[in-house]
Formats: structure tokens, C-alpha cells, sequence
């Protein structure tokens, strides 16, 4: 539990992705399995514990602490974990740290009954840093900047392999991982997944910037080099059908088979498809927002599964029955996938049509023009290029719209998670509407990215100078302080306040200088709903 403790904290205080890299390949080097193992297991969400939740933590600090001072010191602290652990008495002499195998192990096969007293026990043995990082591997909380793609890289520096070689085994594996570990370390051969429907990494696309337009503009090819699609408001998916079953997985290897059933009972075939997932609306895609209502869920009702059905646009496929496709160039993929979906006809899918222009001019129209439609922008794929996994330059590029921006009045903060738990810098912000009293603010989105350190501080200081009330965690401000703020799209949402919803905000200035009263009011974001 120590070595997983002392990464945890590491990890946490440790901004520069190379360096976390490096500390993930230093544990899997020198902890022995299974502890090492398990330790994968919880930085990639792999665990899961039944009966441990937030609340037994609360209760049990609350059986140790004053409960005013323990809600103080949360208010103040903002994370549950840290705080109980700050919070839990020292014993007047430590006993020795469980093994991670052991910690796992109980709280795997305890009963309900059984865990406050085994997770006391545990807690009891450890100092302030063991007693976090417990907590914070009970309630599923790992926010140290460590996500499952990433750690797959620390284990491909591990092993001296490539990174894809290991996205194509690991959902064909289970924790501890034993049998990869012995692999990477040359002591076993590759673990196999045999008719596992797994996970294929995706190939992806670069932005278009102007130095890449001009570059394209020289080519002496010009566009007959190129293919060219929409690129779809929804999200990139990849269908695999297996003799061992039938997939869905998000662009980071996610299984969100269970949020789509409808898409999964409609496959017949054997083969891997790539493509964009949309909810369909009258024959034809939906807004982003729709989608959203599908998304993150477990399981759907039938009445969300009428209101919202889902919809996969193909644009590539990877393998047709056994056959890997992914060394032909696109041009070929392209009409093997024209003629799988004659072969198959599959229910809920169809073919992302291709877009003509004769220009990059032209294009650059056609990519203007789709805002208010179910489409970010533009896709161009060289004709030759063969299906490489992860972000090769040049091959592909993605050309979106230009983003909205509105000058919005911050009205809610509440402090980040890792190491922004001591910053307030997650940010409601909001419209002006008339009401029967005058003009008042409404909440219209969140952001939580796009300034710099430095104004994060800023910010910080002028959120705790200006907080007129506080609920919790959270604090209102003084109306002031305008933040411009970009985002892609709006859209209308029967679950907030405003009845809209945006896509992707983030702040992109902070105008110190401009009075609050010029801000947007809520009526020139309705006219912007596509």
C-alpha cells in the first residue's frame, strides 16, 4: 500500500505528462505483482467496490471528528478523501501498511456489515498520506491527471513495446495482469485475447492550421489527393463484432455497449467498423445535445431509446469478418466498406457521404457554412494513406468551424479536483434577463479549462475577495467579473435553468475590463440555438 500511496501523491503534484510517465514506468518496474497490478487496475477505473461509498466515509470521520469541525475543514478542503484523512486521529503508534493485494482483497469480498471496521482497521494503521490515498482507491476518486490511455503508455515504456500493441490486448485482460506483466518483461509470450471482440486504436486527425492550408494549397496534387467528409457533431465510436461477442467502444477504448443496445442488437456481421455515433431525428442526425441525453448511462429506458435513437454514420472499417483491412489504402477501405454495407444492410448505421468541391476556397465555404447544422466542420483523409493507429501527422486532418464566443458574467465557483483542490476553478457563469425586478443573471454553462496558471490564481484571489454567499463547497460572487467564454454550439436543454445548454465552454479571456452590465443578455444566445 505504500509504494501505491507514494505514487498517488506523486502523481498528484506532478503537472508535466513525461514526468508522470516516468513515475508509472518506475512503479511497474520495481513493485512486485500483484500489488503492482492491482495499482493498474485503480488508475485505469477498472475497479469497482460494492458496498464502498462516500457516504460510509463521511459517517466514519464523523465517529472521529466534531461534526463542525469536520464541515468546516470539508468546506475549507473541498475533498471529502483529503479531508477525513487530515481529520482522522493519529494513533499513538502506527501499525504496519497492508499490502495493496489486501486492501483489494477485503474490500472485494466484504460484506456491508463487515467494512466500516475493516476500512477503520486499515485507516488506524496508516499516517495522513497512506489514509488518502486508501480513501481515495474506496470511493473511485483517483483524480491525480493519470488517465487509462496514459497509463498504457507507462506500461509500453515499461516494456519497450508500442502503444498499440497493448490497446489490442488489454480488453482481453483482467486485474491483476499478471500474464502482460510476464509478457513486457520478456518472461512470457503476448496474452491472448483469442475471439474476444477487442479494441482496435483508432487512428486520428490533426487540426487544420494555416500553415497546414498553405502547405495544402502548393500541392501539386491539389484535392484529387484527398478525400473529404463531414466530420459528424456526435462521437467516434468503433463497433467490434467478434465470435466472442459484440462491442461498442468510445475513442479512448471505453465500453459504452451498455448505454446503446438498439445499435449492438442490429449487428450481424463479423468485422470492425469505425464511425461516428449520432441520435437520428427524421432521417437525419440530430444536435450534439440530443446525443448527450444517451450518453454516460448504464442502461436506457425504453421511452429514452423512442425519444432518442441512436444512429452510427461509417466512414471506415478495419476489418471485414478475420481479415485486417487497416495496411490498405483509404481509397480501398473506402469501397470495401461501400461493399460490406451492400452485403450487410445493417440496421441503425449508414455511409458518411463524401463532400466535392474544386477548391480549398470552396471548402473553406462549406465548412463555414455548416454552423447551425449537425456538423463541426470538415474532414480530409489522404486517398493512400493506410489506418495507423494514434496521431500521425499529415494523413489525416480535421478542419472545424470557428468557435462561438460571448462575454458572460461569473457568478458560481467551486475549487478543482488534484492539484487545483486548493483553487477555485471550476466556473458557473451567466446572462442577463429581464425580470420583474429588472435585469437579473441567469446560469447559462461551466468551464473549468482554458486559462493559464497565472489567471487561475488571479482568478482564485478575486473569487475569494468578492464571495457575497457560500453552499458548501460553492461560492457566489459579487456580479462583476466578465468572462469571455468560447464554445462550439447551443442548444436547447429541458434540464437547465436557462433552457440551454453549450458545447464544450471554456474561458478564453478574462475581461477585467469590462463592466458587468455590457455583458450578453440570455435573449442573443436564443437566437444562436441551431
Amino acid at each position: 500500500m505504500k509504494p501505491f500511496a507514494l505514487l498517488l501523491e506523486r502523481l498528484l503534484y506532478t503537472p508535466q505528462r513525461n514526468a508522470k510517465l516516468a513515475l508509472l514506468a518506475d512503479y511497474f518496474a520495481h513493485v512486485p505483482d500483484p500489488d503492482r497490478g492491482w495499482g493498474l487496475a485503480a488508475l485505469t477505473g477498472s475497479l469497482a467496490f460494492r458496498h464502498a461509498r462516500p457516504g460510509l466515509v463521511r459517517e466514519l470521520a464523523l465517529r472521529r471528528a466534531d461534526p463542525v469541525l469536520f464541515a468546516w475543514s470539508y468546506d475549507f478542503v473541498g475533498d471529502l478523501a483529503e479531508t477525513a484523512a487530515l481529520l482522522w486521529p493519529e494513533p499513538q503508534r502506527h501499525g504496519a501498511w497492508p499490502r495493496l493485494e489486501e486492501v483489494v482483497g477485503g474490500l472485494a469480498e466484504g460484506s456491508r456489515a463487515d467494512l466500516p471496521d475493516l476500512l477503520a482497521g486499515w485507516l488506524d494503521r496508516l499516517d495522513a498520506s497512506g489514509r488518502w490515498a486508501l480513501l481515495k482507491l474506496v470511493t473511485g476518486g483517483l483524480r491525480v491527471g493519470v488517465s487509462a490511455r496514459l497509463a498504457r503508455l507507462a506500461l509500453a515504456a515499461h516494456g519497450g513495446r508500442e502503444a498499440a500493441e497493448i490497446e489490442e490486448l488489454w480488453h482481453g485482460l483482467e486485474p491483476p495482469y499478471r500474464p502482460l506483466f510476464a509478457w513486457l518483461e520478456g518472461k512470457a509470450p503476448p496474452p491472448s485475447t483469442g475471439d474476444l471482440p477487442v479494441f482496435r486504436p483508432l487512428m486520428l486527425a490533426n487540426p487544420l492550421e494555416e500553415a497546414d492550408l498553405a502547405r495544402l494549397a502548393e500541392d501539386p496534387e491539389g484535392l484529387d489527393a484527398w478525400q473529404v467528409e463531414w466530420k459528424w457533431d456526435g462521437i467516434r465510436i468503433q463497433i467490434v463484432a467478434a465470435p466472442g461477442g459484440v462491442r461498442l467502444y468510445s475513442r479512448g477504448g471505453d465500453d459504452i455497449s451498455g448505454a446503446f443496445p438498439e445499435i449492438l442488437g442490429a449487428v450481424r456481421f463479423e468485422g470492425v467498423l469505425d464511425g461516428e455515433l449520432l441520435v437520428q431525428r427524421e432521417d437525419a442526425p440530430a444536435s450534439f445535445n440530443d446525443l448527450q441525453q444517451r450518453l454516460n448511462r448504464k442502461s436506457v429506458t425504453p421511452r429514452m431509446l423512442a425519444d432518442y435513437p441512436g444512429l452510427v454514420r461509417l466512414y471506415d472499417i478495419l476489418f471485414d469478418g478475420p481479415e485486417d483491412l487497416r495496411p490498405l489504402p483509404l481509397a480501398e477501405r473506402r469501397a470495401r466498406l461501400e461493399a460490406f454495407l451492400e452485403r450487410e444492410r445493417p440496421a441503425r448505421m449508414d455511409l458518411s457521404p463524401l463532400v466535392t468541391a474544386t477548391s480549398l476556397e470552396a471548402l473553406d465555404r462549406l465548412r463555414r457554412e455548416a454552423r447551425g447544422m449537425a456538423m463541426e466542420g470538415l474532414m480530409l483523409k489522404r486517398r493512400d494513406s493506410a489506418y495507423l493507429a494514434g496521431r500521425p501527422k499529415g494523413p489525416w486532418w480535421k478542419w472545424k468551424r470557428d468557435p462561438h464566443t460571448l462575454d458572460l458574467v461569473l457568478m458560481y465557483a467551486q475549487r478543482g479536483h488534484g492539484r487545483r483542490s486548493s483553487f477555485y476553478s471550476d466556473f458557473t457563469f451567466g446572462a442577463w434577463q429581464e425580470g420583474p425586478r429588472g435585469p437579473g443573471l441567469v446560469p447559462v454553462g461551466k468551464a473549468y479549462s482554458g486559462y493559464t496558471d497565472a489567471e487561475l490564481m488571479a482568478l482564485d484571489r478575486w473569487i475569494r475577495s468578492h464571495t457575497v454567499r457560500r453552499f458548501g463547497p460553492v461560492r457566489e460572487v459579487e456580479p462583476a467579473l466578465v468572462l469571455e467564454i468560447a464554445f462550439d454550439s447551443l442548444h436547447r436543454s429541458p434540464r437547465h435553468k436557462s433552457g440551454l445548454a453549450m458545447r464544450f465552454p471554456r474561458v478564453h479571456r478574462i475581461r477585467w475590463d469590462k463592466p458587468a452590465a455590457e455583458a450578453e443578455r440570455l435573449e442573443v444566445l436564443e437566437a444562436m440555438v441551431s
